[in-house]
């Protein structure tokens, strides 16, 4: 979605400073409104809107809600000035002022910066306009692009204390087209995070109805990824979120996540100390930079191949990087009591400690034992169902009570898991710690064989080996010029397309994603399911659409019907069809839809990133033609090439 922009300026003609006339919407038509769309907005004049309701809301929501205002203040125009308080006085940037000729400037703008434009005979210099326009652009660019924490608004320079209101807030009481879209969205957001369908979220992230909607899009993207432990991808989505927002906390702090999962620990020591730095008073901080320095160690010794005794003796020779991250731990539970999670980590670090020979003080053990069982145990009594609060009682029965205190309490922590295999697993992962360093061994055994067996229950995540992703020409419709996919050359492009699943290696245990049109997508999926690969198609329609527009239309379109319901009856087979799954088609302000097509194709995409860059495989039946935009096979092609380098172009100028 392009950001919006508000246009804030006198309509027709009104009379200039030396009294003669001014057009104003050859001003907008010709200068502001070219400017703004090469720099790629979307622009919005209250009374270019044609649709029914009350003018003056849907100019306000905008107004308050645009990514940027331009204000034209050529005249001494009270709704203009009017418009421009009250974005100054809710919003700290996005602002631009531009102007025409007047013999003086207003005092409280005097040292703003603005552009301004020349006119001929009321309307725009044409000598002047193409150098004046392009000016415009690049500022309009500049300003996109400069930091979140730049203030251009005079009121929140002059008040360095005042908050921006969180753009929740600037919605208005009275329902307009802008709440009605954000509902909607939000709404299908929220599904598909429940449903934890990352490709979902992705695809919403690049429909959001506002640009401030983008932070939250890409954090929701980034905390699915961030599960499904695909922590390039989410890295990814968390520095989209602070290219908008650099000072947004809650995306810096899934940014060091990230990097100490992928143990890049200097990058994430770095992103916690300024975390800790802007917030030293906040608990959260100071457990994430335990949480970077406890896999920072972990890393020193722990290796799959060594025995519990030999990964023992190494982390006795760690010490001190493990030191590194009790302190921050510690310092979190002081900063808070209420804070179980960093108390459970600074106890069972210390007791490592021990365990490992190192130094451990008696008083902050005993400390710690008293302030996490009250911790957890108030957590409790305020949520009942709150896993992670016993998780943290369960850790510390095992730390230091009796056998059957063990069983008793990881017992009800898988009961309150409801089933939750990601939480139950980051639950094994401690465990895993412990069992590897060979700490209280009996009381371990016992809780991760409680954990296992409630894992065990649990049908876990399908985790395909390999993403097989497919894009190619339907068959040609019966008088389709120049031919571009023959009936007749049906069997060759099988033939090849079953020569590259081979060379892939395909078969069970993978999974392939494909739209299932007549030609490439239905001879990539029957090649995919006679070598026992497990397929998901995504469908730009509902089903009867999709057949009339994508099977039909072929030649021999009835028997390409057919084949399509062999395919779908698979109990292997699911369908996903993007109307129920993502909502209607996204509409540009002029009320154009999207591209159908085009969304599905970035569906797939998505959908096989999430599962890993890595993993996917792209398969595609084409003729090197077509737009390079996103949703393209072009753009498929070039996305999956970039990341993993792994792409079959099977290109069908030179196949026939």
């Amino acid at each position: 979605m392009k950001p919006h922009a508000f246009i804030a300026m006198p309509f027709g003609s009104k009379p200039g400073h030396d009294g003669r006339p001014i057009d104003f919407n050859r001003v907008y038509a010709e200068y502001i409104r070219p400017a703004l769309e090469a720099a790629g907005l979307e622009v919005f004049r209250a009374d270019e809107d044609t649709r029914a309701g009350d003018i003056r809301t849907d100019m306000f929501q905008e107004l308050l809600v645009a990514d940027l205002v331009v204000a034209d203040l050529t005249l001494d125009n009270a709704n203009v000035w009017y418009e421009l308080g009250v974005r100054h006085a809710l919003r700290a940037r996005g602002v631009v002022l531009v102007q025409g000729p007047r013999p003086n400037q207003p005092f409280d703008i005097y040292t703003d910066r603005k552009l301004n434009y020349s006119l001929l005979d009321g309307a725009p210099d044409p000598a002047k306009l193409p150098a004046e326009r392009d000016a415009l652009t690049a500022m309009v660019r500049a300003s996109m692009a400069t930091s979140t924490r730049r203030k251009v608004s005079p009121v929140f320079q002059l008040i360095p204390n005042l908050e921006q209101p969180e753009w929740r807030r600037l919605l208005l009481a009275e329902r307009n087209e802008f709440s009605d879209a954000y509902d909607s969205w939000s709404s299908r957001m929220e599904v598909a995070r429940q449903k934890n369908r990352p490709g979902d979220i992705l695809v919403l992230a690049d429909e959001t109805p506002m640009r401030a909607l983008h932070i939250e899009a890409r954090r929701s993207a980034g905390n699915a990824l961030l599960k499904l432990q695909q922590y390039e991808l989410a890295l990814e989505q968390f520095e989209l979120a602070l290219d908008i927002d650099a000072d947004d906390k809650a995306s810096r702090e899934k940014k060091s996540i990230c990097l100490g999962r992928l143990e890049r620990f200097e990058e994430a020591r770095e992103c916690v100390r300024q975390l800790t730095d802007d917030h030293p008073r906040d608990a959260e901080s100071w457990a994430l930079a335990g949480r970077v320095e406890k896999e920072s160690w972990m890393a020193r010794w722990r290796r799959p191949e060594l025995t519990p005794a030999e990964m023992l003796t190494l982390a006795r020779e760690e010490n001190a990087a493990l030191g590194e991250a009790i302190d921050p731990y510690y310092r979190a539970f002081v900063t808070d009591p209420t804070h179980h999670y960093s108390g459970i980590n600074a106890l069972t670090l210390q007791l490592l400690r021990r365990h490992c020979g190192g130094d451990a003080n008696r008083s902050v053990i005993d400390n710690l034992i008293g302030g996490v069982l009250w911790a957890s145990l108030t957590a409790q009594e305020r949520d009942r169902r709150d896993y992670w609060a016993r998780a943290s009682y369960a850790e510390l029965c095992l730390l230091v009570n009796p056998l059957d205190s063990v069983r008793k309490e990881y017992g009800n922590m898988v009961a309150a898991a409801n089933r939750d295999w990601f939480a139950l697993d980051s639950s094994r992962q401690t465990l895993t710690l412990l069992r590897d360093l060979g700490f209280r061994p009996d009381e371990t055994a016992v809780a991760l064989a409680i954990v296992d067996r409630e894992i065990a229950r649990i049908t876990p995540p399908f985790e395909p080996r390999q993403v097989l992703l497919f894009s190619g020409h339907m068959i040609d419709g019966p008088n389709r010029v120049p031919p571009r996919f023959p009936a007749e050359r049906e069997a060759l492009a099988a033939e090849r397309i079953g020569q590259a699943l081979d060379q892939l290696g395909a078969g069970p245990g993978d999974l392939a994603l494909a739209q299932a049109a007549s030609g490439g997508d239905l001879l990539f999926l029957e090649a995919c399911q006679a070598r026992g690969v497990r397929l998901q198609l995504l469908l730009p329609f509902e089903e009867p659409e999709f057949i009339e527009r994508s099977i039909l239309a072929a030649s021999n379109g009835e028997q390409w019907r057919q084949r399509y319901f062999a395919v779908t009856a698979a109990a292997e087979v699911t369908r996903r069809l993007m109307p129920d799954e993502l909502g209607p088609l996204p509409k540009s302000r002029s009320g154009e839809p999207a591209n159908a097509f085009e969304r599905c194709n970035l569906w797939l995409l998505y959908t096989a990133l999430a599962w890993g860059a890595g993993k996917v495989r792209f398969v595609c039946l084409w003729n090197g033609g077509g737009g390079d935009g996103p949703g393209g096979t072009a753009h498929m092609y070039n996305e999956v090439k970039r990341r993993t380098g792994r792409v079959t172009w099977l290109d069908t100028r030179t196949l026939w």
